[in-house]
């Protein structure tokens, strides 16, 4: 009987070592504090009004979302047709994610067809192909084309427009609420330039799209008796040199809308001008705009694309460890001839991550550094699932040594 206890004393023990607690995290080291840089901005020469005829306005560096100019930023405002970018973002990331291919048909419902506005007339009834719909919103600012994608998507209007709103949320446009898809007016539909700044960015995640924005002429319907003819509403991208994107706007009530996105060399801006006078005040404005961000800023590259982040070690999970590659590039926007010797990236978890861990789920961030200063932040996600780990696995991986 004492034989057996004392077998059934180690068994017990052994069991209690291999559940919850048995799999040790490597503990963050300890950390200096950092000096917090003095404003998510970049430095400023001064501070003159770009755009003096706009309502609102925004201009900040499309990489690192850094604010290189700024001008009632946060003023709600209707938005007219650059709501549209909403809707081609939700299109690129259906295509990104499968669930629709470039040459899936689309079908025009009498519903969609009955938008007014700017259009590409669309009969009910009628197909197109998913790449010809994001070429009737991306140029010519078609709300009939908006509607039938959004129907697409997610089956009727008023559910694209919650998912509209989710992703809003998600992305932190604490100024928004979206009631349609392509900005006509109606009540209780308003952004933000900021807002509008922050969606302009992750658009121009999906390098891709500026293949349709930066377009200044197309056709539809090539092979009918009757071609549409496509023409940009955004002029920029023919008459500015770097310019390819991004949407167009205008209502009464909006006045004359832009957020315009161009790059030269490894810089790329987004400008953003709400509430304008006139076509011709916008255009200049934005010019303006990039040419004081050109002339003043440069990128300083961190992380290229594909390149390896770090390793982060995943308690209890199915794999160790979670490797970290960026899915874009990393960079930091700095006053032409500034000093670059003493920049640094250093990544910091959020604690100790525990399994089981979703795609998407914010894990830690990058953290730049300027001497002792703190430059920028850039929030890191996981790029894969990661399961926990069943019991067998946590005995075999905590006593697999000692059982040999």
């Amino acid at each position: 009987m004492k034989n057996k206890g004392s077998k059934l004393l180690i068994f017990v023990i052994v069991i209690s070592l291999a559940l919850p607690g048995a799999v040790f995290a490597q503990a963050p080291a300890a950390q200096a504090p950092a000096k917090p840089a003095a404003s998510e901005s970049a430095p400023k020469a001064s501070q003159v009004d770009l755009a003096p005829s706009a309502r609102s306005a925004i201009m900040m560096d499309a990489e690192s979302g850094t604010v290189i100019f700024e001008k009632n930023s946060h003023d709600k405002l209707p938005p007219a047709s650059i709501t549209k970018i909403m809707t081609l973002l939700l299109i690129m990331e259906a295509l990104d994610s499968g669930k629709i291919k470039l040459t899936d048909k689309v079908q025009t419902s009498e519903y969609a067809a009955s938008m007014g506005g700017s259009q590409i007339f669309l009969e009910p009834g009628e197909e197109m192909s998913v790449e010809e719909m994001i070429k009737g919103i991306a140029l010519a600012s078609g709300n009939d084309a908006s509607v039938a994608m959004a129907e697409k998507l997610a089956g009727t209007e008023q559910q694209f427009v919650a998912m509209m709103n989710e992703r809003a949320q998600q992305l932190g446009m604490k100024d928004t609420v979206f009631a349609n898809p392509n900005g006509l007016p109606v009540a209780n539909h308003y952004t933000s330039a900021h807002d509008i700044a922050i969606m302009s960015m992750e658009l121009l995640k999906h390098s891709e799209v500026t293949k349709y924005t930066g377009l200044y002429q197309d056709y539809l319907r090539k092979s009918s008796e009757k071609p549409f003819w496509l023409v940009n509403t955004n002029k920029l991208v023919r008459f500015y040199s770097g310019a390819d994107g991004l949407k167009t706007g205008f209502t009464s009530e909006a006045k004359y809308c832009l957020s315009a996105t161009a790059k030269r060399d490894n810089l790329r801006i987004i400008a953003v001008v709400m509430g304008e006078p006139n076509t011709k005040t916008r255009n200049a404005e934005v010019s303006q705009m990039f040419d004081y961000g050109f002339a003043q800023y440069m990128n300083h590259n961190l992380v290229k694309e594909g390149d390896s982040i770090g390793k982060v070690r995943i308690e209890k999970g199915a794999e160790k460890e979670l490797s970290l590659v960026a899915s874009h590039p990393y960079s930091v926007l700095l006053k032409k001839g500034a000093q670059t010797s003493d920049i640094r990236s250093e990544l910091i978890v959020n604690g100790s991550l525990k399994a089981p861990i979703e795609k998407g789920q914010p894990i830690g961030k990058l953290v730049v550094y300027q001497g002792d200063q703190v430059l920028k932040e850039f929030p890191i996600d996981a790029p894969e699932a990661i399961d926990k780990a069943g019991f067998w696995k946590m005995f075999r991986r905590s006593f697999g040594g000692l059982f040999g």
